[in-house]
């Protein structure tokens, strides 16, 4: 997991542009102060999901794959200054922008708790004038696929304690969603105690959590759909964001028609139509935009004439987009953060 932080220099306060699509979203600071001379512009969201972000001025900030590791998923947001470190979850980043680089799903327990997580700060975020923005990864696709192969036996037991709880609540979905990330803890420590008495039963309850998974992450399923919310690929200001990398060819398909593809195919719009198919360009094969790693591979790995000709790619893509640079995450690490 790594995070980078990309500041933006300031903008004096104008007026929006009564040319701003009519699609496009408002994100107001509803804090207002009459005395802040330096307020800084809405922020202007177009797409659904979300595709073109305008934030004058912010701060912004990148956060990469999170797998399920609550505690990791926190000290990294503490670190960038947009948690508070009290244990309360509260926003904490004022205006900043963050974006998150898809994969909370999988080989971790608590991957319904950061979702939670991240769309409770989303809300406060937006009272402060930032924002939280999600893009989908690979391992979000495939959960939707039904593709469980990396999803830990917390992971199944998350899923079952999740469903329990949204069919024993009487709020409405953000409400209940929203605090999962608040009893997720009680939950899984009732579950724990659990377990020395029905420790016999454990495969069945594998089996319990397996199917709860199905249900909630399927076209169409309460998790699905909230994964629908998302984009693959984002563009902030003149930034792009996405989970494996933007090609030229993604870029001509059109990236509010991905976005728009892979979000209907999670919220299971098209079940009844047997010629729909999964969303290819954007989340199967090795150069669909989840999946690529031509950007992030060890700089040292390449020679030469290999890294010219990513530098070449990247170059056009970042033309075609009308972007300075690009933020993936998917492929871990080990010498710091590569870039081009």
């Amino acid at each position: 997991m790594a995070s980078l932080c990309l500041n933006s220099l300031p903008v004096p306060p104008t007026s929006l542009s009564s040319s701003s699509s009519s699609s496009s979203l408002l994100l107001h600071n509803n804090n207002n102060n009459n005395n802040n001379l330096s307020a800084l512009k809405p922020i202007v969201v177009s797409g659904d999901p979300p595709t073109f972000v305008s934030a004058p001025g912010r701060r912004i900030l990148a956060v990469g794959d999170l797998h399920g590791d609550l505690k990791q998923a926190r000290s990294a947001l503490e670190m960038a200054g947009v948690l508070s470190s009290d244990g309360r979850d509260l926003w904490t980043g004022g205006e900043t922008v963050l974006v998150q680089l898809g994969d909370i799903l999988d080989r971790g327990e608590d991957e319904i708790a950061i979702l939670s997580m991240l769309r409770s700060l989303d809300r406060q975020a937006k009272e402060k004038g930032g924002a939280v923005f999600q893009v989908n990864g690979n391992h979000e696709t495939m959960n939707v696929e039904g593709d469980f192969r990396y999803v830990e036996s917390g992971g199944f037991d998350e899923c079952n304690d999740f469903l329990e709880y949204i069919n024993g609540s009487e709020g409405d979905w953000e409400e209940t969603f929203t605090s999962w990330v608040d009893v997720s803890k009680r939950w899984k420590e009732d579950r724990t105690m659990s377990k020395s008495y029905w420790g016999p039963w454990n495969l069945l309850k594998r089996q319990k959590g397996v199917i709860a998974r199905s249900i909630l992450f399927r076209p169409g399923g309460l998790l699905a759909r909230e994964l629908a919310r998302h984009a693959v690929v984002l563009k902030v200001n003149d930034w792009v964001f996405c989970h494996g990398g933007l090609l030229p060819h993604h870029v001509a398909y059109g990236l509010e028609r991905m976005n728009k593809e892979v979000s209907e195919w999670m919220r299971g719009q098209h079940e009844d139509d047997n010629t729909h198919k999964m969303p290819f360009i954007a989340t199967r094969g090795y150069d669909s935009v989840v999946w690529n790693r031509l950007y992030s591979r060890d700089t040292p790995d390449l020679v030469d004439y290999q890294a010219k000709q990513v530098c070449s790619i990247l170059d056009e893509t970042m033309q075609a987009v009308g972007a300075k640079a690009m933020v993936v995450g998917h492929t871990p690490q080990t010498i710091g953060v590569n870039w081009f």
